[in-house]
């Protein structure tokens, strides 16, 4: 598998990143939306492509998963397009979602400094999961030396992953009860550091 920066790659990256993070993210995103198509089209252009590192096999997207700090965030949403993109009441929700979740200060629940690299949207396409693909990225980023430690949000729910980074050394340091549980199939968010 070759990685590369997102920034590195063609700009019709962000609709193949899209595509993969509805795929990955699917379950969660049907509060907004059922159809991916709609989806697709109206967050290809959030994705910070700095921060994104990109698994390649055979020309295909296998994985990706971004690496940011304390003080940026690896997405940044346009109100305007996700309206246009999702209509009015969609949209809207859309944006309220994204601004809560993934545009709030402080970006985690726990104190992390300036030593604590952020890993975000870790998604395998379906061809790859359970390969290693994530793995390989994650380490990638780790030979990177980019930070000394790392921490990460999992769902409680998705257990494959939770139990992928008990693997790769991470320990739970942190849970917080989800209000919409219900809706979102999630219980509980999980910090991890290691």
């Amino acid at each position: 598998m070759e990685i590369k920066r997102a920034k590195d790659l063609d700009e019709n990256i962000r609709e193949k990143i899209s595509e993969l993070f509805v795929e990955a993210f699917g379950q969660e995103l049907k509060i907004i939306s059922r159809d991916a198509d709609k989806l697709i089209k109206a967050f290809s252009h959030i994705f910070v492509l700095d921060y994104f590192y990109i698994g390649i096999i055979d020309n295909e997207i296998a994985g990706m998963m971004a690496c940011t700090d304390k003080e940026h965030y690896c997405i940044h949403h346009n109100k305007k397009i996700l309206l246009k993109n999702l209509g009015f009441v969609k949209g809207f929700l859309a944006t309220m979602i994204f601004t809560k979740y993934f545009n709030k200060y402080p970006k985690y629940p726990v104190e992390i400094d300036e030593k604590t690299g952020s890993i975000e949207f870790v998604a395998t396409n379906k061809k790859q999961r359970r390969t290693g693909a994530a793995s390989l990225i994650m380490e990638y980023i780790f030979s990177l030396n980019m930070y000394e430690k790392y921490i990460l949000e999992v769902a409680d729910t998705n257990e494959k992953a939770f139990n992928l980074y008990k693997k790769m050394g991470y320990k739970e340091v942190h849970r917080i009860k989800q209000k919409y549980a219900k809706k979102m199939g999630i219980n509980y968010l999980v910090y991890m550091v290691k």
